[in-house]
């Protein structure tokens, strides 16, 4: 039977909702503004449908946090580099694609983003599988993301 340490599974939790707290300052202030006058493609999901997606992946990625860090050793530490990476990159997209209203400059980073979630992946994958899979949700939802940031830019 595996022991829970409570402890680190809701601190991993709240780290990986804490960037999207952090995110959200930036967005609640342009997505009833500035995003409504952006042109969108046919494919642009309503508004209502990021919040959960986000806490859902959120969760997931935290829990996926708690997998590695609950089994630490010398050989996690490049797999938590490259979380604490893409964590920091995710929370910056929403600064720069809402705060700044800059969709090619957050286009540009959220490639970044994605190769960072891969090389996560990845490693996370040589750890633990299931802390590896529980990614792969954030990684499709951050390629559509990558599709529909391009979009926006192109059509504005």
């Amino acid at each position: 039977m595996v022991k829970i340490n409570y402890f680190k599974l809701i601190t991993s939790i709240i780290i990986c909702q804490l960037a999207g707290i952090i995110g959200s300052f930036f967005t609640v202030s342009s997505v009833s503004t500035w995003y409504l006058t952006l042109n969108k493609p046919f494919f642009n999901p309503p508004s209502w449908v990021f919040g959960p997606v986000w806490i859902t992946l959120y969760f997931l990625m935290g829990i996926s946090l708690y997998l590695i860090w609950n089994n630490y050793n010398k050989d996690s530490k490049l797999a938590v580099t490259f979380f604490s990476i893409q964590l920091v990159l995710n929370s910056l997209w929403s600064i720069l694609f809402f705060g700044l209203r800059n969709p090619l400059l957050a286009f540009i980073e959220i490639i970044v983003l994605w190769a960072f979630i891969l090389l996560t992946i990845i490693y996370f994958y040589k750890k633990s599988k299931t802390a590896a899979y529980l990614l792969i949700p954030y990684i499709l939802w951050v390629s559509f993301a990558a599709i529909l940031n391009f979009a926006i830019y192109y059509l504005n």
